[in-house]
């Protein structure tokens, strides 16, 4: 099936071969289905006008400020929903246990120096935080994208944490939200807001206490 550089379960996402990534995705229950619908709805009305806006031959000014609103409503959604897994501290299953960090931390890892490069992730007890940048093609020269990246990683994840805890069924929500990263800025931002996330949510008083973080060298 050919790739597009923006596809849609619920949620919008948006892929471009060679781009850095900020990535979120958490357990299934962790978030309410509701939560993410409301959300969805305005982003994609949103989405929608921008569609519409970009084949008039004017209006460029409005073009622009709905662009804004997008831009705006995402961050700020996105806050609230980092605030509220980070408030949720007690998880059915807890990704923080010692046997299911290993397994997060090296799928996080495998493809690492073959299809992405890694510059943070922080695995908390309801979700993890990402930050990476793929690689344009793979070795064999086949073009690279980031729904297939997360396809692969939430299904590998899925089915080792499920053998470990002897249960069966999905594991993760199906929707994850990614943020392509703008500029050397909003890496570091990324990078910062991944590795102090432990800190933040008061699991930890260093980013590295905390078990499930890698930020490529512990000094950051």
């Amino acid at each position: 099936m050919e790739k597009k550089e923006s596809y849609r379960h619920t949620l919008p996402h948006f892929q471009k071969q060679g781009q850095a990534y900020f990535v979120t995705w958490n357990l299934q229950d962790a978030i309410p289905p509701k939560v993410f619908y409301k959300f969805a709805r305005k982003l994609n009305l949103l989405k929608a006008q921008i569609n519409t806006m970009e084949q008039l031959p004017s209006g460029f000014q409005e073009l622009e400020r709905i662009k804004r609103e997008f831009v705006l409503h995402r961050k700020k959604y996105i806050q609230a929903y980092a605030d509220m897994l980070d408030n949720r501290k007690s998880p059915a299953i807890n990704l923080s246990d010692p046997e299911i960090i290993e397994i997060l931390v090296s799928t996080l890892q495998f493809w690492h120096g073959r299809k992405i490069h890694n510059f943070a992730f922080t695995v908390m007890p309801n979700h993890v935080h990402w930050v990476f940048e793929m690689y344009p093609r793979n070795q064999d020269g086949n073009p690279l994208y980031l729904q297939d990246l997360m396809q692969s990683v939430k299904r590998f994840s899925s089915n080792r944490i499920n053998k470990v805890l002897g249960r069966t069924g999905p594991l993760w929500q199906k929707e994850s939200f990614d943020t392509t990263i703008r500029n050397d800025r909003h890496l570091q931002c990324a990078i910062r807001y991944t590795l102090n996330n432990p800190v933040k949510a008061g699991l930890v008083g260093n980013w590295t206490d905390w078990p499930g973080t890698w930020g490529g060298c512990r000094g950051f």
